[in-house]
């Protein structure tokens, strides 16, 4: 399953409407991560084809991304200082923010300890 691009009206209708929840209540079917990020930036363009690769492997893992310029409420809402940012979103717990470009085995690791584990 390749990454999905993620718009504000998205993610308040599948993932969390922040707008009327005050405590977070997930809305997805499967644990996911929301990768933050730019097309000007260096390290989300080397991120990127390892999370499509993640997403390959892990079907049961949804990857969205949301581009921080076209989606500037959501980036705000989450305080993005840096990019890329990493949101894993385990079905059960609460979510991590990561910022950095991760590495794949990192990135893997979190997706099998993490998101997998509480399912």
């Amino acid at each position: 399953m390749a990454t999905v691009k993620l718009t504000t009206q998205q993610f308040k209708d599948d993932v969390f409407d922040y707008t009327t929840e005050k405590e977070w209540k997930f809305k997805g079917e499967k644990p996911a991560i929301i990768d933050f990020y730019a097309d000007w930036c260096g390290p989300c363009k080397m991120v990127a084809p390892v999370l499509e690769e993640l997403s390959n492997e892990h079907p049961e893992v949804t990857i969205y991304k949301v581009d921080t310029e076209v989606e500037q409420e959501l980036a705000a809402v989450f305080q993005i200082r840096s990019i890329p940012s990493m949101l894993f979103i385990p079905m059960t717990k609460q979510p991590m923010m990561q910022a950095g470009a991760l590495p794949k085995h990192t990135l893997k690791e979190v997706i099998e300890k993490e998101l997998l584990a509480s399912v």
